[in-house]
């Protein structure tokens, strides 16, 4: 289900370690890994050359510090503007997955910072892992997927039952928050007659997982992030359907940009790497 993963680096290194995290994976070990690093365009030729210099530093850096098998890495170095080329890189890989370190930017700020996690999560339909500079990444054993009735969803708890395959002791927990129950908002509890969660514990049982399930009401972005730090969550999975028409594809969905949607509260305030996902292309 992931085979080829596309890793920008930036030579910060939090998304070089959210790697190694899933390399310990087996399910992950078999993939082919692309390493990119986009050098801005700069007005001078001598300014040119010397970021192109310190790109192919960080670029080496990168694989080195992976240790990964040599037949299974490849590295690009490209010109151009950072965001446009991590999708155009995606394209021409079909990668199943892209990882990105972001800055877990508010709101206007990603706008304004021209940040490039943001508008390739906003441009890309291939799944996101987003790993945000003041967290710190663990080894993955504990995996939460929000679960509702969108495609969506359905598409990250596969994601996750392909992630949790032959972990020994992994463990996947099933969160659904419905605006809509009369309990308190942030109070949590074990439920087995869930109508999503029961669909959703069959499928993770064909697969020999017995999830731990969990119904709460509330806000469900706050919840979610709450819960997720509650769990001592390793990665949070969630689903972010594409509301766009296809005319629409290329345009800014100002929706997402401006943090009013769950996935975009979730992707800044959740204190865990957040791996993002449509439905299935």
């Amino acid at each position: 289900m992931i085979a080829k993963i596309l890793l920008a680096v930036s030579g910060l290194g939090h998304a070089e370690e959210m790697l190694k995290a899933l390399e310990e994976l087996p399910s992950i070990q078999r993939a082919t890994v692309t390493v990119l690093h986009v050098v801005p365009a700069r007005a001078t030729a001598e300014v040119m050359t010397a970021k192109w210099e310190e790109g192919g530093k960080i670029l080496a850096t990168a694989i080195q510090s992976l240790h990964l098998d040599p037949g299974h890495v490849s590295a690009i170095l490209r010109q151009g503007e950072p965001k446009d080329v991590v999708c155009q890189v995606a394209e021409e890989i079909d990668a199943d997955l892209i990882i990105m370190g972001s800055r877990g930017l508010k709101r206007l700020q990603s706008i304004l910072a021209n940040s490039v996690s943001q508008y390739v999560f906003q441009l890309s339909s291939r799944p996101m892992l987003l790993v945000k500079d003041d967290i710190y990444v663990k080894r993955i054993n504990r995996l939460m997927v929000a679960m509702d009735n969108s495609e969506a969803a359905k598409n990250c708890l596969q994601l996750a039952l392909f992630l949790l395959q032959e972990i020994k002791g992994g463990q996947l927990i099933l969160v659904h928050v419905n605006k809509d129950l009369s309990g308190k908002p942030g109070v949590a509890s074990s439920d087995t007659k869930d109508p999503i969660l029961t669909q959703a514990t069959a499928e993770a049982k064909k697969h020999g997982i017995q999830p731990r399930c969990v119904t709460s009401s509330g806000k469900p972005a706050e919840e979610i992030c709450r819960l997720a730090e509650e769990m001592d969550v390793d990665l949070l999975i969630l689903g972010s359907p594409d509301r766009r028409p296809s005319v629409a594809k290329s345009f800014v969905d100002l929706d997402r940009l401006l943090g009013t949607s769950l996935s975009d509260y979730v992707r800044v305030h959740a204190n865990c790497p957040v791996l993002l996902a449509r439905t299935v292309a």
